[in-house]
């Protein structure tokens, strides 16, 4: 390999790595001022592949517009304007612009990555342009789009596995500017070799009428990326809401659809076409299972290979029928430009209409349909048998869809849907004792039930019954005078209906659908005889803000975000913060009962570094009083309520992992705390049962 050839393909790699390791980067800095939804890494896909499109189209018009030495000169001036934006960190007035999360999201990632993010993403269509033209090119194009997106997919492999389990942020951020420093260095370099005259005949391939599309095929460049792109956001935000919202699984999804690029586009020969075929059929009918069986969770170690293997697969096709209508080597500027047209309006379908448009997440489904849809155009010209085949499959996917669909809504009284996730209550007879029981769910999450008949409707049931961590503890704690309780995160509002006449409850809430549902279908907040308030917005912001109020005597955890808490309120600045709320003696409440993650770990090191006591309660599912099983961990600087023989009896140790980090607001990794195993009772100290069995199955 020439050195020049060297220079195109080390720059063009380069390029590619840093560009995917500032897409988590930069995520993980935004999350605590959103409330870590899921929906900030949605939504960061949808500026990333929106950005994509803009370098895509500054690379095509310089190529298109302007002479070799003007090129080389726009070029070099973007790229200092860039090294003179490598600020990548959170402005501190970010959690004023959270009046619109979508738009101050896309605001803040413009603000604080635009112009590097622009000089990335136009380097690999512009050097392959480039080099292209050179005498020196002995080699077709393609080989370097796969080039960049295996650099791409190392840096997603690198970031969770290197990165983030040994660099804190801003140790994070100080590499990426130094990687950034030395592409801009190297990109010089094959600046000046183009300035030079490098470009001067265009590079015509013996294989030119393979690569010539079809007059329409440019309908295809925007069909197929942007299917891909709709099923990446659509696997992730499923796997964001259901599961938790962790940079790991946002990555995974990323990777599988960077991997379906580089095989596609390394050969020929790569990925033959019948196989590509048979394989999307496979993968259309697991899509068509997953839909079919939405309800029922699947362990973590196997939903999250299930998932990313139908989205490699499916992926893997579209980009197949890509590199198979590709153009002559002078077109792929436009070529590239059109994929990144299609793979910005796939991710904005997902990310920014579908919440506005839809009561409920029907993001998967309406993927899936598409898929089928792409591949019938993709393979119209093919044999009649093929056309029916994807025609049935689309057809079938969309009868499961709306078969789905009626189902949930059979016992559903309500379904809204915003940029924190999708809600929904339920109306059931079950058990019978109850008569009626509502129950909200966030994805397929329950977060709260209430009992109407019988006396149950002022009885705290689900996670949160006087049997429970957090119930033992508010019924112990102050003995009979008024009490100040604070928590964090509303679900159905239980927790109220352990107030007491003179006591002050007031609950932190992002999510104001949260608010309007508990308040119009749950009666917890009305009956109380507490003094009740809900105050919207992050809690850690609130209670940040809230410093001259008086301190609570319990204050409880119990924001969930999917199935997980969010990261950023269980840090070390998290915890010093609550104990400036809390009185010198109080309890702090956490709620971890989760399918996936065991938080127990962690939390004994955070109570450790704070100097408090730890114990882990957990408590048995009863299906007569609607209680379901719960862990939840109460931490205190007093002695006395931990040791009291109604907490003791029904409390354990906190569990350690050797070798364990403390997270705090520059570090975190969840991956020594996921959950591999089945879902249910798992074989750790900590079981959760996510539903009771009364809840009915839906199928």
């Amino acid at each position: 390999m020439k050195l020049p050839t060297a220079l195109y393909a080390g720059v063009t790699f380069l390029s590619a790595f840093l560009l995917f390791l500032l897409e988590p980067i930069v995520a993980r800095q935004l999350l605590p001022s959103f409330g870590g939804s899921a929906a900030v890494w949605i939504t960061c896909l949808v500026f990333f592949q929106s950005a994509l499109l803009a370098g895509y189209l500054y690379a095509h018009l310089l190529v298109s517009r302007l002479t070799p030495r003007a090129q080389s000169v726009s070029h070099l001036v973007l790229l200092a304007a860039a090294a003179l934006n490598l600020a990548v960190r959170v402005h501190p007035a970010a959690a004023a612009l959270t009046w619109h999360p979508v738009t101050a999201l896309l605001l803040l990632l413009t603000a604080m990555i635009g112009l590097p993010f622009l000089a990335l993403a136009a380097t690999s269509p512009l050097l392959q342009a480039w080099q292209a033209g050179a005498d020196t090119a002995r080699l077709p194009p393609w080989w370097q789009f796969a080039l960049s997106n295996a650099g791409s997919l190392l840096a997603l492999i690198l970031y969770p596995t290197l990165m983030e389990a040994n660099l804190a942020l801003h140790g994070q951020v100080a590499a990426w500017d130094a990687g950034f420093c030395g592409f801009a260095a190297l990109c010089g370099a094959v600046i000046w070799h183009h300035r030079r005259g490098a470009a001067t005949r265009p590079y015509i391939p013996r294989e030119a009428a393979l690569f010539m599309a079809p007059g329409r095929s440019w309908l295809l460049w925007i069909l197929l990326p942007g299917c891909a792109s709709m099923l990446l956001c659509a696997v992730t935000n499923h796997l964001g809401e259901n599961v938790a919202a962790i940079p790991l699984l946002w990555i995974v999804p990323l990777a599988a659809y960077l991997l379906s690029f580089v095989v596609a586009f390394a050969s020929p020969r790569a990925w033959p076409r019948f196989i590509s075929v048979r394989m999307l059929a496979l993968t259309l009918a697991v899509f068509a299972y997953l839909l079919y069986t939405s309800r029922n969770a699947l362990p973590l170690a196997l939903s999250i290979p299930v998932y990313t293997a139908a989205l490699f697969f499916a992926c893997l096709f579209c980009h197949a029928e890509l590199y198979r209508l590709r153009p002559a080597a002078p077109g792929l500027t436009r070529f590239y430009l059109l994929i990144s047209l299609g793979s910005a309006i796939g991710a904005i379908l997902v990310g920014v209409a579908s919440p506005n448009f839809f009561r409920a997440n029907h993001d998967l489904a309406i993927a899936a349909i598409v898929l089928a849809a792409a591949a019938l155009a993709a393979t119209w010209q093919s044999e009649w048998t093929a056309r029916v085949v994807w025609s049935a499959a689309a057809v079938g996917l969309v009868y499961i869809a709306f078969a789905q669909t009626a189902v949930m809504d059979h016992d559903a009284i309500a379904e809204l849907r915003s940029f924190y996730g999708s809600l929904r209550v339920t109306e059931t007879h079950l058990p019978p004792e109850a008569e009626t029981t509502r129950t909200l769910y966030h994805g397929r999450i329950q977060h709260g039930t209430q009992l109407f008949g019988n006396g149950f409707r002022t009885q705290p049931s689900s996670y949160y019954g006087h049997n429970s961590g957090v119930g033992l503890a508010l019924d112990l704690y102050c003995g009979d005078r008024p009490r100040r309780i604070g928590v964090v995160g509303l679900g159905t509002g239980t927790i109220a209906a352990y107030g007491r006449p003179g006591d002050n409850i007031t609950f932190y809430e992002i999510d104001p659908l949260v608010e309007r549902l508990a308040r119009a279908l749950f009666t917890y907040l009305h009956d109380s005889p507490a003094s009740v308030h809900v105050t919207l917005g992050d809690a850690r912001l609130s209670l940040a803000r809230e410093s001259s109020s008086p301190q609570y005597d319990v204050l409880v955890l119990d924001a969930f975000s999917g199935d997980a808490i969010p990261i950023h309120l269980l840090t070390a600045e998290a915890i010093a913060l609550y104990l400036r709320r809390l009185r010198p003696n109080g309890t702090i409440a956490f709620h971890i009962s989760s399918q996936y993650v065991d938080l127990a770990p962690q939390l004994a090191l955070q109570a450790q570094n704070a100097g408090l006591q730890a114990v882990l309660v957990h408590s048995d599912s009863d299906e007569a009083r609607g209680l379901f099983a719960a862990d939840w961990v109460l931490m205190s600087a007093d002695p006395e309520l931990l040791q009291r023989p109604e907490i003791a009896n029904a409390s354990q140790p906190l569990r350690k992992i050797a070798g364990l980090r403390l997270w705090t607001d520059d570090y975190s990794s969840l991956l020594p705390l996921l959950k591999w195993r089945a879902v249910g009772r798992q074989s750790n100290a900590y079981p959760k049962v996510p539903q009771p069995s009364f809840t009915p199955a839906i199928r």
